[in-house]
């Protein structure tokens, strides 16, 4: 009877999740269109992986200048790749600079009243992704979006017939669709989104220290600052593993924002592109499947990587 009970789980398991898993890397040695069938399929071994880095034809021997790096971008999988490593930086790195602090001043300030505004930090990450970014798109309009308003209105303040803002404030609206605001909004929506998760993760660690070593540490003479150096960090590295693991994962699989935003196509120049959304589009677009999977795995062994790395730097114990 306990084999019957746990039966459903693992039928669940193996149908929806191994078997698609173990099928894609299958499929990724194939050239494989979905409208031709199980039948369709036709053993190229490496050549979609080979297909879809582009390696031949690049200037080796300039590696270290401009030109090869220039010719790289140019190619379809390493330019999705550049724009998911800006995007998962921009809005990966400021999460952490800001939910760690922001943790600490919550649980050392807010005592009656955290919960509550926890829950408001919260609020963002349990929000549907796609209204979200429908908001935030409306927010950025060129024409009817507050942003531009607030701008615009902020250079034409006056003050006893000045404006003393005019200097720092655009006084017309801001196309947000041009190519070099698309990646700083999408990295922008997507750090809002999840800050308030990270905070919620790193206020959950701090309410386990114990509150003696604080105490301990006033009575030695040890400042807020001191304090938050030498204890809290410290034993928020367990923590700040799990959390900053989630973030490489989530951030370099990202999808819905970029691809809400600027409407399925990566915005003018496909500057905000991720490779997700280029698998997609080779995927379910074009019906190449057996490309698609090689993409997939490809990203996989570059998460596998990083995850790796970040637990050999934050998962070490010190020395005593």
């Amino acid at each position: 009877m306990p084999y019957v009970f746990v039966a459903p789980f693992f039928i669940l398991f193996i149908t929806f999740g191994l078997f698609p898993l173990l099928f894609s890397a299958y499929a990724s040695f194939f050239r494989w269109e979905l409208t031709a069938g199980l039948a369709g399929m036709k053993w190229e071994g490496w050549g979609n992986y080979a297909y879809v880095l582009q390696l031949d034809g690049l200037p080796w021997a300039q590696v270290f200048s401009g030109e090869f790096w220039a010719e790289l971008y140019a190619r379809d999988f390493w330019r999705a790749l550049y724009n998911t490593f800006w995007l998962g930086l921009a809005s990966g790195v400021p999460q952490h600079l800001v939910a760690v602090p922001l943790a600490y001043y919550l649980d050392t300030r807010f005592r009656r009243s955290r919960d509550v505004v926890t829950a408001m930090y919260f609020l963002p990450y349990i929000t549907n992704t796609v209204a979200i970014t429908l908001v935030f798109s409306s927010l950025f309009s060129r024409d009817f979006g507050v942003v531009n308003q607030a701008l615009t209105g902020l250079h034409h303040l006056e003050v006893f017939g000045v404006q003393p803002l005019a200097w720092l404030f655009p006084g017309e609206n801001i196309d947000w669709g041009r190519p070099e605001y698309t990646k700083p909004i999408v990295a922008f929506i997507v750090w809002w989104r999840y800050v308030g998760w990270n905070t919620v993760l790193y206020l959950s660690a701090l309410q386990t220290i114990p509150k003696d070593l604080y105490e301990a540490a006033t009575i030695d003479g040890a400042g807020p600052w001191a304090q938050f150096r030498h204890i809290t960090v410290p034993l928020l590295r367990p923590m700040m593993l799990f959390a900053i693991t989630l973030t490489i994962i989530g951030n370099l699989q990202l999808f819905e924002e970029p691809f809400i935003l600027t409407g399925g196509s990566g915005g003018v120049g496909q500057v905000a592109e991720t490779v997700a959304m280029q698998m997609y589009k080779i995927g379910l677009t074009d019906g190449d499947f057996g490309t698609a999977s090689s993409v997939a795995w490809l990203m996989f062994m570059v998460i596998a990587g990083l995850t790796w790395l970040n637990n050999r730097t934050l998962g070490r114990k010190d020395k005593p």
